[in-house]
């Protein structure tokens, strides 16, 4: 045997070697609470699948989550090779130029189009046409009341949830005969006024040409109805995720909630010992219909290993027992559509008094409309928050408030053209 040949086999065998002993690849996937929780829960499963590619979960709070994960998106120190994006900052990210385009090769991403609910993957494309973001889970909007206070204001759900003036006159019925709130906050009653009763590719602060439409009769009624509820004192004034908002729940003081569906087992959590088995769902005032939340997949262009990357959104996202896993450990509710007619959705739930309330909110996401999101609609929403905490807190004119609105946006917009020419 040559020299030559000898050294060739010796490289051969500690090619092999090294092979052998390869340390296994590690996705880093980006999240945000409470995703960590069903990202680890899913774990077993995809180890099982591919046990030589380690799962690392960097979970951030919500905010700086989203902050860490736009800044990669401008190549500064931040990486990740998924990354989870909720659904009111997805628009941001789309447009941002840092994901990977999953409807080109080799993702094929639009083959799986018809497998989730209809209005979810229309959000998630930018402005080129890109699919930058796979759907996992939603958040169909709902109203959660309790029969019991119901009962004692003489009143019943179809009274509640005719339409939203009839919503707020039953406040009133309520704070007179219970002196409990109707709600914790007013904002909250306005902000669902303004996402529901839209219809495929409207949007909900502008039209199909960017330009605001906040002065409509669609928010002048909105901000009027949160006015009066104000005004009745039918709002505890105080906002979820807060000590004070929790402590509302807590004490078994607030009638009535609108929210995302997740949001029974936030309640449950908080007021399950004092008002468990009052409380039950609804759809939204006036048979409206919108959603309230929601989680997508994607991965960004940084990502280090892209085709693992994608295998790990599909595992997530396409996968009916993870979907369902998904729903059971965290109340995430499913996106896909073969999830939607698992036997599960058939079991009644104790907390809102054994009603089959998954059902209710199943037939609820496949009414919700495809809304077109603007990029500029995070800084629509709080533009709006602000005003209407003027009007609600110091009686600015409801007219005025909306406009300074507009001349904001109007403003903001023109100059993020100037300096794009």
């Amino acid at each position: 045997m040559t020299n030559n040949l000898r050294g060739l086999l010796a490289a051969t065998l500690l090619s092999w070697a090294g092979c052998m002993h390869a340390e296994p690849a590690t996705l880093e996937v980006a999240v945000f609470p409470s995703l960590d929780q069903i990202v680890h829960a899913a774990l077993p499963a995809w180890y099982a699948m591919h046990p030589d590619v380690k799962i690392k979960i960097v979970s951030r709070n919500f905010g700086d989550h989203h902050k860490a994960m736009l800044l990669s998106m401008t190549g500064q120190d931040v990486e990740a090779d998924v990354t989870a994006i909720e659904i009111g900052h997805l628009k941001a990210f789309a447009e941002s130029g840092g994901l990977e385009n999953l409807a080109k090769l080799p993702y094929k991403g639009l083959l799986y189009r018809r497998k989730f609910v209809d209005f979810t993957f229309p959000l998630a494309a930018s402005s080129k046409g890109e699919l930058t973001a796979i759907p996992a889970d939603i958040a169909p909007g709902t109203l959660f009341f309790r029969s019991d206070v119901l009962d004692k204001a003489g009143l019943n759900e179809g009274d509640l949830a005719a339409s939203w003036d009839a919503y707020v006159e039953s406040g009133r019925k309520i704070k007179a005969a219970t002196g409990l709130y109707l709600l914790q906050h007013a904002a909250d009653l306005a902000n669902m006024m303004l996402r529901s009763n839209l219809r495929d590719g409207e949007g909900a602060y502008f039209d199909k040409d960017n330009h605001p439409v906040v002065e409509s009769p669609r928010f002048i009624r909105a901000f009027e109805l949160a006015k009066a509820v104000r005004e009745a004192k039918l709002d505890a004034n105080v906002r979820a995720w807060t000590p004070e908002g929790t402590k509302i729940f807590q004490r078994g003081l607030i009638a009535t909630h609108i929210g995302g569906a997740w949001f029974s087992s936030y309640i449950a959590a908080l007021s399950g010992m004092k008002t468990g088995g009052s409380w039950n769902a609804a759809d939204l005032p006036g048979g409206a219909f919108a959603y309230m939340g929601g989680t997508y997949y994607a991965v960004p262009k940084a990502s280090k290993n892209k085709e693992l990357a994608w295998e790990f959104v599909r595992f997530m996202t396409l996968d009916k027992a993870n979907q369902i896993n998904a729903f059971k450990v965290q109340n995430a509710f499913p996106a896909l559509l073969e999830a939607l007619i698992d036997p599960f959705f058939d079991q009644p739930l104790d907390f809102l008094g054994g009603q089959k309330a998954r059902l209710l909110w199943r037939e609820a996401a496949y009414h919700i409309p495809a809304i077109r999101i603007s990029e500029y609609d995070g800084l629509a929403f709080e533009l709006i928050e602000e005003e209407l905490r003027k009007v609600l807190e110091n009686g600015k004119d409801i007219p005025t408030a909306l406009r300074e609105v507009r001349i904001a946006l109007e403003t903001k917009i023109a100059a993020d053209m100037k300096r794009a020419r």
